[in-house]
């Protein structure tokens, strides 16, 4: 160690293959490194032990912040915490390797150091041990009497530098490399990682065919990655894959991942291919990190907005039979169970099943059921839950939370009184009324501007129709609404689920300018309630629209100036720094007019005190 606390000889020892506990080493430089997104760019430092200077050190994407805000200027010291290295590259001259930085701590600003510490020299390329040379530097830790190699880098690296990978051999014994290395530009790669999620088989079927995937996001310590596989390798891999199981993958296609649907801090995903390896590591180190929770007590999900994203462990306290129907839309026969969670916040939610999960979901023996990344769903008011893509639901899991759960669901939690969070609150529902007032009521109240949506019902007739805009394409499966790209060429891409499809199903989008006595207002009618209120499928209105437009314009004109009893729901939203109330009808029954006039008698009594004893 120098008089200034730098790790002298770190560089030379990890170029072979060894490890040092948290090396202290000086920035010299950086660069950055652009990708094709904010969350895509990396950074790459020029680093000094004192002895050695390294180029090849590259700062986790958790980390860029810290370039970001300046706080790793020119000659500051460092403490590596946490780090991986992989070969990159090798040739008849040797290899070379890439330090991935995954936690450091800043021991000395640069400005306060001031000066470059030593006179540090570049590092060559380690060489490689061959069978015909007698080089007594190895690439990579000795072999145990097993062929197994050691572990380095906290054993996120593994050594085999002259073994060629054939199909058969096992690949846990070839070199593995850091998630956050990959590029296209190199095909020659093992990674070793964590499934974090996988989503069921989708399915389409065609004139040209059947087709079926699945998809899994996968991580180690240096990042994350998504991996989908389609028909061979779907059937191949899909039962085999286990979520929270820690595989070795190799022989995937990269190409660059689509940010707007993926929340995944990497610039590529994967496709398995026909040369795709895949097995599983029994011998799981410490270094490989664990799936990371953020559980939330049920009673918090009412407070959550729409499409958010929420980990929970919850008491199965009732379960409904699988009832079976078919898609107005698509016509397809689908399957559904609801399930009634609890836990010790003494609140309830539903959640809702599709399918296989429906099916498969043992009713009878109210299991702990844990959730990670399942979506919240508003109706009326009412939150409820549901598994998309990402979502994963594991049932009894030996964790301490769901240990906690059951323990209070068997001590008194189940007779317990609780409070359902997916009760409606404002949509006229299971007995619940909604309050009367006039649009320019509402505006003078302010609805909507809280932090949950408020709920009103009025009189209002219907005066313009946005039709031009009226539907959309949106990926056929099931559980999936996204618009799709056409992609002018028969298919139709769906970016959330990764995927293209043949065909497509039209949803329903309706403005509606609506008006009563006081004021008038757009609101949005979404595709049951639409479909509800034209007297037609999504299906008919999105065909007339696109092939008989004046067949459809008649389905609008039919309701407009016709008036109903709307219930609404309003939320102001911001769009940059200006904020718009955005409203949405749940439902619109034609007027009583015996009810609407008993409504306005009582309203003039109020009013005039006449009629009151």
């Amino acid at each position: 160690m120098s008089s200034h606390g730098l790790t002298v000889g770190f560089l030379a020892e990890i170029m072979q293959g060894n490890e040092l506990p948290n090396p202290v080493v000086q920035i010299l430089g950086s660069k950055r490194i652009a990708g094709s997104g904010e969350q895509s760019e990396r950074f790459r430092l020029l680093i000094s032990d004192g002895k050695s200077l390294y180029s090849f050190a590259m700062l986790a994407t958790q980390l860029n912040e810290l370039q970001k805000q300046d706080k790793l200027p020119q000659y500051t010291i460092i403490r590596i915490d946490r780090y991986t290295t992989s070969v990159v590259n090798r040739n008849e001259k040797g290899e070379k390797r890439v330090l991935i930085i995954v936690e450091l701590t800043v021991l000395k600003e640069g400005s306060l150091v001031g000066e470059k510490i030593g006179d540090p020299q570049p590092i060559a390329d380690t060489p490689t041990q061959s069978s015909n040379s007698g080089s007594s530097m190895p690439a990579s830790r000795p072999m145990d009497t097993t062929g197994n190699s050691g572990s380095i880098s906290n054993g996120s690296t593994y050594g085999s530098a002259n073994r060629s990978m054939s199909a058969t051999a096992s690949i846990g014994d070839s070199l593995t490399h850091p998630i956050s290395s990959l590029s296209p530009y190199q095909n020659k790669w093992v990674i070793k990682a964590r499934v974090m999620s996988k989503s069921g088989i989708r399915t389409w079927s065609n004139a040209k065919g059947e087709g079926k995937l699945f998809s899994m996001d996968v991580m180690d310590e240096s990042g994350e990655i998504r991996v989908t596989a389609f028909k061979e390798q779907c059937d191949r891999y899909y039962d085999m894959i286990e979520v929270d199981k820690v595989y070795f993958i190799s022989k995937c296609q990269l190409k660059p991942a689509n940010k707007q649907y993926s929340s995944l801090k990497n610039d590529y995903e994967m496709t398995m291919t026909n040369d795709t390896i895949v097995q599983e590591c029994k011998d799981v180190d410490g270094s490989m990190p664990e799936i990371q929770y953020n559980f939330v007590p049920i009673s918090q999900i009412g407070n959550m907005e729409p499409n958010a994203m929420v980990d929970v462990v919850g008491m199965c306290k009732e379960a409904s039979e699988v009832v079976q129907f078919t898609a107005k839309t698509s016509g397809r026969e689908l399957r559904k169970r609801e399930i009634t969670l609890v836990d010790s916040s003494n609140a309830s939610v539903q959640l809702t099943l599709w399918g296989d999960d429906a099916q498969n979901f043992p009713a009878t023996t109210n299991p702990v059921v844990m959730l990670k990344g399942a979506r919240v769903s508003e109706f009326g008011g009412g939150k409820s839950l549901g598994l998309i893509g990402g979502s994963v639901m594991k049932l009894n899991p030996d964790i301490e939370m769901a240990h906690k759960v059951r323990g209070w669901f068997e001590n008194g939690g189940r007779d317990a009184a609780v409070s359902s969070v997916s009760a409606r609150t404002g949509a006229g529902g299971g007995g619940l009324t909604t309050e009367w007032l006039s649009f320019q009521e509402a505006n003078n109240r302010n609805l909507g501007a809280g932090d949950k949506p408020d709920y009103f019902q009025v009189k209002a007739m219907i005066h313009t129709i946005k039709s031009s805009n009226a539907v959309y394409k949106a990926c056929p499966q099931t559980d999936c609404n996204k618009k799709v790209i056409d992609q002018e060429n028969g298919q139709f891409r769906c970016e959330k689920c990764n995927a293209d499809f043949p065909n497509f199903k039209y949803r329903l989008l309706v403005n509606m300018l609506i008006g009563d006595w006081t004021s008038n207002r757009w609101v949005t009618v979404f595709t049951e309630l639409a479909e509800e209120m034209l007297g037609k499928s999504s299906q008919e209105i999105g065909s007339s629209l696109e092939y008989q437009k004046e067949e459809a314009e008649k389905l609008f004109s039919a309701i407009s100036f016709k008036s109903f009893v709307f219930k609404l729901r309003t939320k102001v939203e911001y769009f940059g720094e200006q904020p718009r109330n955005k409203t949405s009808a749940v439902s619109a029954a034609p007027v009583n007019h015996k009810e609407y006039n008993a409504l306005l008698i009582k309203s003039i009594q109020e009013l005039t005190g006449v009629g009151k004893n």
